[in-house]
């Protein structure tokens, strides 16, 4: 006799052997028991969780000798040859080869008889979501009013194939995915009737793998029996790892421990001998991705065995792996690794993916605490607004007033030698900047000195004197980089100069327009101004205008430049753009000049509006990213934070 599989083999045949099923059977058998049962049953789920079983097992209560029962005799003619699969008032029908309306035609002409020996004639119709459009619409009337002795049950797996008219006119049950626990428990007791020996840890293994579905359990058990090859050998968890091609779970448990404690060489080194051992990497993937994810339910959860589908020993070690991590790090972890995931599941290089995916895991910067970053903010605001009292006893900074106390009081500043706004910027000390002392008696003064020849800071300079009612030094007495001879009275004094810092690095040179040859340089304000008109009137001219190139400008004639290449030379140049610039020309000059448009080369030096913009942002943003990164507030963030100063935005008004 040929070799029955495990999954036909120990097939259910009774609602009470249906595994993870019971919200289905307990229905099934209410509704035979208080004869309310329907003409027609839809059965869906995922493959392998019990729908044609359940199918069969039905047919047997409606048809058995001693029914309608919910417990079905299993000797009568009826009971056995409806197991067999040969009862001829019950037909099974595969809808994937027979998905036509002819078919269903052929079908309804056998319904209107009486069955020949059952109660019921019953057609269970699998993968009937493979029928066509026709087909179903033929179907409709049928399902809907049968004949009294017809029964019909439908499996799918995938209802949402299905049309809602059909889906109306059928009792719809879901059948679920049975947890590993229960699958592991239905394994045992098989390999028990078989008396075959194998350890918990790879009963637990082929259970987790079949995902939730009972026959691919019975097959991959067949499959790791074929492999022990030895009648009365141990079947261990070690065995079955090499057989299915999945990773151990003490493996995954040092893989994430490697991962948690940042150790990326050793999580390599892992994947490495996985590798060399013939495990299929993408399935490592995806078993890892599952044990992060217990690992945040162990950590999380006050009863992590309700959520989680592992027996004990094993929830035992993922809380081991789990205590001694923040929850806010395994939840990085796990949202990290599933982006990466499906790039390993992907690629041609799963090896490679999965060990880049581990050591960006490895190397990732801690968490710092919320109410840590609010301390460390909380610190840097005492040392910039809350600064110790100086010398004197007063504000840091603070001037004595004429009578002894303290000037007006100001706000609290940064600290010696910082600056709290770009245009505070460090500077050499002059006349100008020193607040005066009081004089004893009022004395003439000398005219504003003028701001040092050199750009060179000049050295700490003695607090100032008392002006002395004498006359001024000469010239050759006087020190050089601070006074110049004052101007003679008629000449009015020069304004101070607003800069006494250290020369800061050179702005990039803002380009000028060259003069037209024969002619005076182009007056580009009064460009600018032409453009403000032509943009009242057309936004997008004024824009094709700024690119132009402005060789000749005067109230008798205006010559614009532009490459031969350019794609801007239509949109210039066409009759409506003209009319507009002359009108505008002309309201600028009072008449109107003559207008030309040139061909120019396209190295020839020439300047255009959106250059000079281009040039003025930069040199501005160029100003704001010095004025930023010397803020003292910025500098002291960057300091206390460990941050870095990645980009400066200037405004489009500022800009």
């Amino acid at each position: 006799m040929s070799y029955v599989v495990l999954a036909r083999k120990w097939r259910p045949q009774s609602f009470e052997d249906l595994v993870g099923q019971e919200h289905v059977s307990t229905t099934i058998g209410n509704a035979i028991a208080q004869n309310r049962v329907a003409h027609a049953f839809l059965f869906t789920g995922v493959r392998g969780v019990g729908k044609t079983t359940s199918a069969r097992i039905l047919a047997k209560a409606l048809n058995c000798v001693n029914g309608p029962t919910a417990k079905p005799c299993q000797v009568c003619p009826q009971c056995r040859e409806i197991t067999e699969g040969r009862d001829l008032d019950v037909q099974e029908i595969d809808a994937a080869s027979y998905t036509g309306i002819d078919d269903v035609r052929r079908l309804q002409s056998t319904l209107g008889p009486l069955p020949a020996r059952d109660r019921f004639k019953i057609f269970i119709v699998d993968e009937v979501h493979m029928l066509s459009g026709p087909a179903w619409n033929a179907f409709l009337k049928t399902l809907e009013e049968p004949p009294p002795h017809v029964k019909f049950i439908f499996a799918t797996t995938e209802v949402h194939k299905v049309p809602v008219t059909i889906l109306s006119r059928c009792q719809r049950y879901d059948f679920k995915l049975i947890s590993a626990l229960r699958i592991a428990a239905r394994l045992r007791w098989v390999l028990e009737q078989e008396k075959i020996q194998a350890d918990d840890a790879a009963v637990k293994t082929v259970a987790r793998e079949a995902a939730g579905s009972m026959r691919d359990a019975m097959s991959l058990l067949d499959q790791v029996i074929a492999w022990v090859g030895v009648e009365g050998e141990l079947i261990t968890a070690e065995g079955v790892s090499k057989v299915l091609g999945v990773a151990d779970r003490s493996v995954l448990y040092r893989l994430a421990e490697a991962v948690l404690a940042g150790d990326a060489a050793t999580g390599v080194r892992l994947v490495g001998d996985l590798a060399q051992q013939g495990y299929d990497l993408p399935h490592v993937a995806r078993d890892f991705l599952g044990l992060l994810r217990d690992l945040v339910i162990a950590k999380i959860a006050d009863d992590p065995a309700r959520l989680l589908d592992l027996a004990d020993e094993e929830l035992a070690d993922v809380k081991a792996v789990a205590a001694p991590v923040e929850v806010d790090d395994l939840t990085r972890l796990h949202q990290g690794f599933s982006r990466a995931f499906d790039d390993i599941v992907r690629s041609g290089q799963p090896r490679a993916s999965l060990e880049m995916a581990l050591v960006r895991l490895s190397r990732r910067p801690p968490l710092v605490p919320v109410d840590e970053l609010i301390r460390r903010l909380s610190d840097l605001e005492r040392r910039l607004g809350g600064a110790p009292s100086g010398p004197s006893g007063g504000p840091r900074g603070g001037a004595p007033g004429p009578s002894g106390g303290q000037g007006p009081a100001r706000r609290p500043g940064p600290a010696p030698g910082s600056f709290s706004s770009p245009a505070e910027a460090p500077r050499a000390p002059s006349p100008q900047a020193a607040p005066p002392p009081p004089a004893p008696a009022p004395a003439p003064t000398p005219a504003r000195p003028a701001p040092p020849a050199a750009p060179v800071a000049a050295p700490p300079a003695p607090a100032p004197q008392p002006a002395r009612p004498a006359a001024p030094p000469p010239a050759a007495a006087a020190p050089a980089p601070v006074f110049t001879p004052p101007r003679a009275p008629t000449a009015p004094p020069p304004a101070p100069a607003p800069a006494r810092q250290e020369a800061p690095p050179p702005a990039p040179a803002r380009p000028s327009v060259p003069p037209r040859a024969g002619g005076p340089p182009p007056d580009v304000e009064a460009w600018r101004a032409v453009l403000s008109l032509v943009r009242e009137r057309r936004p997008a001219l004024a824009s094709v205008l700024e690119h132009a190139a402005l060789l000749r400008f005067g109230p008798e004639r205006v010559e614009i430049g532009y490459e031969a290449s350019s794609f801007l030379v239509g949109q210039a140049t066409d009759a409506g753009a003209r009319e507009i610039l002359l009108a505008a020309l002309s309201t600028h000059f009072g008449r109107a000049p003559e207008l030309s448009f040139e061909t120019i080369a396209s190295k020839n030096g020439a300047v255009t509006v959106a250059m000079l913009d281009t040039a003025d942002r930069k040199v501005k943003l160029d100003a704001a990213r010095r004025a930023v990164a010397e803020h003292p507030l910025v500098a002291a963030a960057i300091e206390l934070l460990g941050a870095e100063l990645r980009d400066v935005r200037v405004a489009e008004a500022e800009a």
